[in-house]
Order: C-alpha cells, then sequence, then structure tokens
C-alpha cells in the first residue's frame, strides 16, 4: 500500500490545527510543570541540535544579569554578553576565539594584553577574557557610539530651538519663526537618524555576541590541548 501524500491545502491545515493544539496545551499547563533540560536536549538532538548549545541556551535565561544592555531614553545603546567558563583558555583556543571574533563581526581588531587579562578590541567593540577562580570569564561589549552622537546633537539643536523660541515669544518677534523651525527639523532629523538605527543594530549584535558565547561555551566543553594558560610576555601585540 502506498502511503497517503496530502496536498499544499491539507499541508497548511495540518499545521495550523498542530499549532492550535500546541497552544492550548501550552496554556494548560499546570503551574509547575513543564519540560526538564534533559526534554530539551533530547528534543534538541532530533532536530539535530547539540545538547551542550541547549543547555547553554537554557542556562543564558536565567542569567539576566550576563547580558547587560545600555539604553539612552529608552533605546539600546550599547548591548554586551558575559560567559564564566569553568576553565581557562589556552593560548590556541584564544587564537581561535579571536579568529571567530573577526569573522563574526568582520574587522580585524587589535589585540592587547594587560597582565593577566587579554582583549580584543575594534573602536567601541570590545572582547575582554578575564582570569576567574574557576577559569575565564569572557565579556562582549559594545556601544553604538554614532548614533548615540546624531541623537545627542539632535536633543542639542532641539534645546536651541526651544530657548530660542521661548526668547522671541517673550520679545514678540515670532515673524523670524523660519529659522527655529529650520532648527526644529534639523534636530529632530538627527535624532531620528540615530535612534532608528539602533534596535536593528542591538538585535544583530546582541545575535552575534550570542553565537560567539554559545560557539565558545561548547568548545570549553572539551579538555583544553595544552594547560598552557595564554602567555603574557607579552605587554602589547598587534593584530
Amino acid at each position: 500500500m502506498t502511503e497517503r501524500r496530502y496536498s499544499e491545502d491539507e499541508v497548511a491545515a495540518i499545521f495550523e490545527r498542530a499549532a492550535e493544539a500546541q497552544q492550548t496545551a501550552r496554556r494548560h499547563l499546570p503551574p509547575g510543570e513543564g519540560m526538564t533540560l534533559a526534554d530539551l536536549q533530547e528534543i534538541g538532538r532530533e532536530v539535530g541540535i547539540p545538547p551542550e548549545l541547549v543547555a547553554q541556551a537554557a542556562q543564558s535565561i536565567y542569567e539576566p544579569s550576563r547580558q547587560p544592555s545600555r539604553r539612552f531614553l529608552g533605546l539600546p545603546i550599547g548591548v554586551g554578553r558575559t560567559l564564566d567558563l569553568d576553565r581557562r583558555l589556552s593560548n590556541a583556543e584564544w587564537e581561535r576565539l579571536v579568529v571567530d571574533l573577526r569573522e563574526t563581526f568582520d574587522a580585524r581588531g587589535t589585540v592587547t594584553t594587560e597582565g593577566s587579562f587579554r582583549q580584543w578590541t575594534n573602536g567601541n567593540l570590545q572582547a575582554l577574557l578575564e582570569p576567574t577562580e574557576t577559569g575565564h570569564r569572557l565579556r562582549l561589549r559594545t556601544v553604538n557610539g554614532n548614533a548615540r552622537g546624531l541623537m545627542a546633537a539632535g536633543l542639542g539643536l532641539l534645546g536651541v530651538a526651544a530657548a530660542t523660541l521661548i526668547a522671541m515669544v517673550l520679545k514678540g518677534r515670532l515673524a523670524d519663526f523660519g529659522g527655529v523651525a529650520f532648527l526644529m527639523s534639523m534636530g529632530l532629523g538627527m535624532f531620528g537618524l540615530g535612534a532608528l538605527r539602533l534596535p536593528r543594530w542591538a538585535r544583530r549584535r546582541r545575535h552575534q555576541m550570542e553565537a560567539v558565547a554559545a560557539r565558545l561555551a561548547l568548545a570549553a566543553q572539551s579538555p583544553s590541548s595544552t594547560d598552557t594558560p595564554p602567555a603574557i610576555d607579552k605587554p602589547t601585540l598587534e593584530a
């Protein structure tokens, strides 16, 4: 007997009903019940996701402080990600991390060493490797300086326009309102130009940092190829 094949309309209807059933089951899930990490990892295996990545993603949910976000007037002006490792990275692992950073952010950057601290920087984008009691901690952070500058300049022009308008009202010189209107339009334009690019930029940077952290966490699950910590004999090394 041949296996039945579903038409395009039937496939759409099947998945629509399955999604509705999933939402219903989720709403009726009793408090305190849900899926364990082992359940999530088993589902991940079925779709080809390594258990280690599932565990790393699950851990990140319960560590909101590990994902700092700087805001300016409610907009994400800066994002970051912190990852604690249970062991120290070797020289070779640090070098592979630098390669991953360069490929992920499409930037060469500069590598520097200060004592037992290492960092890779490219403008406002920073990756800091710090020693801890149990291993290493990686801090990823960046700030959109261009957007912040545009928004600050826009607010400054709006402030000048407002002060000028108040002075004109007090002196009864509203005939010169054209200049004030120009300043206000320039201020709004600059502020809007900086603000509009922030949400998309923040999402992209956050996803990139999460990807770097996930790959590093997965690589750190295996024993280090060498027990030698990152070298500290060279004070500065240009990338």
